[in-house]
């Protein structure tokens, strides 16, 4: 029996966690839960949004699933996910984004793998007022951690057939900082002679991807710009409520859902389970359950092409409903 770190969340999440679990066991996944709390109401009780025994589970565990936690705007707490993969040193964050049999789209050819370095840049938190009218936040750039991360991308596309890697700067401005990532990206190219390497500014990255997303392969950035640019690939997949996010770490991995909490619509059974669904699939891969990975994506499929959606997909269905039918079709497919 495998051992993951489940965090329920916030709003949404514990609703859409019971909906992704129950469907991993219907699929015939042994797993056994360490169930975690986290965020906003926990900060009330223990001073924290992010107790150590969170992390200490998944550091034993060495593999988690977390549902959507609040973060708030301009004021409170700092973002559980910038902790965690801070504390963690999650350094590479993977969003694939690709089309969804059903759900439709203005492009039809989309399959993007967004790898973004999640560790440092503006993200490092570094940030103070000299006086009342000024505001200075410090970009962080690494060598060390840039080349990770650039081996982590070419390593990925080796790995899984892709044939080109795409690094994504704004080096022409900012030509210390990215411009070290960019140097660090061309140097790690040389050691792929099999992968395709090709240079593009951020601004003109958005730019294409919103008019031939279909030239785009892996995806290589920064913390910021690869936050940024994963959101608009999500937009064109569907949007967040879709996409799949993995945290990946040399002693432990997070898979997440990355849309928000949406405590508008909290116990009211309308949420949306795919995203956590997906990024579910990405961790049974990840634990070599591939064939159950499989066989859920499968369903997942099958139910969307029945017509039975959630309403932001433009369905009607309840959430428990979406989930109900999937086991259903789990219950046919064999293997």
């Amino acid at each position: 029996m495998t051992q993951v770190t489940l965090i329920k969340g916030d709003g949404i999440g514990p609703e859409i966690s019971e909906a992704v679990v129950d469907i991993i066991e219907a699929a015939g996944v042994n797993i056994e839960w360490d169930i975690q709390t986290a965020g906003a109401d926990v900060a009330e009780l223990e001073g924290t949004p992010l107790p150590k025994r969170v992390i200490d589970s998944i550091k034993r565990n060495k593999v988690a699933l977390k549902a959507p936690i609040t973060t708030p705007i301009g004021k409170g707490f700092r973002s559980v996910n910038v902790q965690l993969r801070k504390e963690l040193d999650l350094y590479a964050n993977l969003r694939p984004c690709k089309n969804i049999p059903t759900v439709k789209t203005k492009f039809d050819n989309v399959d993007i793998v967004v790898v973004r370095e999640n560790t440092e840049d503006l993200y490092a938190g570094i940030e103070e007022k000299p006086d009342e009218n000024t505001a200075k936040s410090i970009k962080i750039i690494t060598r060390d951690a840039s080349i990770r991360i650039a081996e982590f991308a070419f390593d990925y596309a080796v790995k899984n057939s892709r044939k080109e890697v795409c690094v994504v700067t704004k080096a022409n401005i900012c030509k210390l900082s990215d411009g070290l990532f960019l140097e660090c990206a061309r140097e790690v190219a040389k050691k792929y002679p099999q992968i395709n390497f090709r240079e593009i500014l951020v601004d003109n990255c958005c730019m294409q991807l919103v008019q031939k997303p279909e030239q785009f392969d892996v995806l290589l950035l920064p913390n910021l710009y690869g936050d940024i640019v994963s959101d608009l690939t999500a937009g064109l997949i569907g949007g967040l409520g879709v996409a799949q996010s993995a945290n990946i770490g040399l002693q432990a991995s997070v898979f997440e859902a990355v849309h928000g909490s949406a405590p508008d619509i909290k116990g009211q059974d309308k949420a949306n389970p795919m995203a956590l669904l997906l990024s579910a699939c990405e961790m049974l891969n990840f634990i070599g359950e591939n064939k159950a990975a499989e066989k859920i994506k499968t369903a997942l499929y099958k139910t969307l092409e029945s017509g039975i959606k959630t309403a932001d997909l433009g369905g009607t269905a309840k959430c428990s409903e979406f989930t109900n039918q999937i086991i259903k079709n789990l219950g046919g497919i064999n293997g």
